[in-house]
């Protein structure tokens, strides 16, 4: 599709990145848990996990730095680390998996555990992101993110979704599973927005030239319609700078010249349709805006690491978003 020469008027280039966080859904859990209890969460490549508390207290624990998490908190663990839940600092952790949990749904269900003591209640899961938008901006993100509900941004619209997910998750009526994974996904969005307003490091870097007006507009340009015959000057035309000024600051925001973005931009959206749509490389070639297929494979392996059919044949495969298909080293990330 190609975009009109005014489109970068009404372009929200931060509002895009959040658009891209299609979430699939892994696992959403329900945990009544009573003091003294602790859960060691394991490792979960390529998700993200999260933990809202609708009742009691707890601690957080990744990679050695501590939270405690008080109703109406969410902390969002970006990274898929492994990492802790304890009813206090030192209590005993069992591993998620092995414990008895009560299954709801394929994705749903409800996890009991501890000594009988004082109850926390926690909404948790884990979602996985596909877009190559979504898994940069995920990149970015630090090891924790906590917010506190009450005092955040958007305070009422997050209490607003955090009551209605409490509701559900303590009644589970007929479909109730699905509301709470949907009010999930709704709730990791609001709490990213609320940290970009909140962190000065949501302003720096790719986050930062997101929010720039001239270059945050050419940017979402670009991954509206990566297979446009950008260049340099088209770019400049389009957010009303000079291609020198432009070309200067892209680089200056990013670290990378325009088109080194460009071509980036393209192999991982290359990536994300050979894993899910198994494209025939000819037509990936077509679509992104190249005159030949060999032209589109030597751009592919430069910049992926593997030629673009190992990928289509293998849709396990998948992109870190460090630009690293199964842990090789292979590229480094965009912006």
């Amino acid at each position: 599709m190609k975009v009109p020469a005014n489109a970068w008027a009404s372009v929200d280039p931060l509002g895009e990145a959040l658009h891209f966080l299609r979430m699939s859904g892994i696992f959403y859990t329900r945990s009544e848990f009573s003091a003294p209890w602790g859960l060691a969460l394991p490792e979960m490549e390529e998700c993200l996990m999260f933990h809202v508390v609708t009742a009691g207290r707890c601690w957080l624990e990744v990679g050695g730095e501590q939270r405690q998490l008080h109703p109406g908190d969410l902390a969002l663990v970006p990274h898929g680390k492994g990492h802790l839940l304890i009813s206090d600092p030192g209590a005993r952790s069992a591993a998620l998996f092995d414990l008895p949990r009560e299954q709801i749904s394929e994705r749903y269900e409800i996890l009991r555990h501890g000594g009988g003591g004082a109850p926390t209640h926690m909404i948790c899961g884990a979602v996985k992101f596909d877009h190559p938008a979504a898994r940069q901006l995920i990149a970015l993100l630090p090891k924790i993110i906590c917010i506190e509900a009450y005092a955040a941004h958007d305070a009422d619209g997050i209490q607003s979704t955090l009551r209605f997910m409490a509701s559900e998750a303590q009644s589970l009526r007929p479909g109730g599973e699905t509301v709470i994974t949907r009010l999930a996904d709704i709730l990791v969005i609001q709490t990213l927005r609320a940290w970009m307003t909140q962190d000065p490091a949501a302003r720096t870097g790719w986050l930062g030239a997101l929010q720039d007006k001239q270059v945050g507009r050419a940017i979402a340009l670009i991954h509206r319609d990566p297979g446009r015959e950008w260049s340099v000057a088209a770019l400049a035309g389009e957010v009303a700078m000079s291609r020198s000024a432009f070309a200067a600051r892209f680089t200056e925001l990013l670290g990378e010249p325009v088109m080194a973005y460009v071509t980036r931009w393209r192999m991982h959206v290359a990536v994300t349709w050979l894993q899910e749509e198994r494209a025939p490389v000819g037509d990936l070639a077509d679509r992104l805006g190249y005159d030949s297929e060999a032209a589109f494979s030597r751009a592919f392996k430069r910049i992926i690491g593997v030629a673009p059919g190992a990928v289509r044949k293998n849709g396990s495969n998948r992109q870190q978003p460090n630009g690293q298909p199964n842990g090789q080293s292979v590229a480094r990330p965009i912006g």
